[in-house]
């Protein structure tokens, strides 16, 4: 029996069937997993940052913690299948709102490829990303990536929580600190 994250691809095909796969099982052990300098090479060798600089080590880290539902700081094989489609994504999205092809993004840019995504974030709450991750008031991609991997972990996580579905959501102290220093 395959179990998620080691081994066996959707669909009953074996993993190695996977175009994918190749990349992945490049860097992997033994053990079948990728830990974050690892992914940072199988994504610096894969090309998916295309004529972006690579993912910085941190970015990696970020990645592998967004779905790293086991708690073991490595992915699996098809934990990676679901990082590959959601960063290719997000890549687009980069591509489709840095109009002047600079690598970067200002922004207006950002706030408009966020809302793209399904985000309603307030004014103060873009204020505060743009002081985290711009550098000269742009956003590379690896930043983009960053955000948009924290984004994505942070709303799932608030979103375990609201159980009501009512935009609120309770969290004790210690939960809160789990939380946001696991991204």
């Amino acid at each position: 029996m395959a179990y998620p994250g080691y081994g066996g691809a959707p669909g009953g095909f074996p993993a190695a069937q996977d175009p994918l796969y190749g990349y992945f099982s490049a860097v992997a052990g033994q053990d079948g997993q990728i830990c974050a300098d690892e992914l940072q090479r199988c994504l610096t060798q894969s090309g998916i940052a295309g004529s972006y600089k690579p993912f910085s080590l941190e970015a990696c880290r970020l990645m592998i913690s967004m779905l790293d539902r086991d708690m073991s700081a490595t992915m699996g094989f098809n934990e990676f299948k679901e990082l590959w489609q959601v960063l290719n994504g997000w890549k687009s999205t980069f591509a489709s709102y840095d109009r002047d092809c600079s690598g970067t993004m200002e922004g207006p840019e950002l706030q408009q490829a966020i809302a793209s995504m399904g985000y309603n974030l307030s004014p103060q709450a873009m204020n505060i990303i743009m002081k985290r991750y711009s550098t000269n008031s742009r956003i590379a991609f690896d930043d983009f990536m960053s955000c948009c991997v924290k984004l994505r972990a942070l709303t799932d996580q608030f979103r375990r929580r609201d159980t009501t579905q009512t935009g609120n959501a309770a969290f004790q102290f210690d939960d809160f600190i789990q939380v946001t220093m696991s991204l």
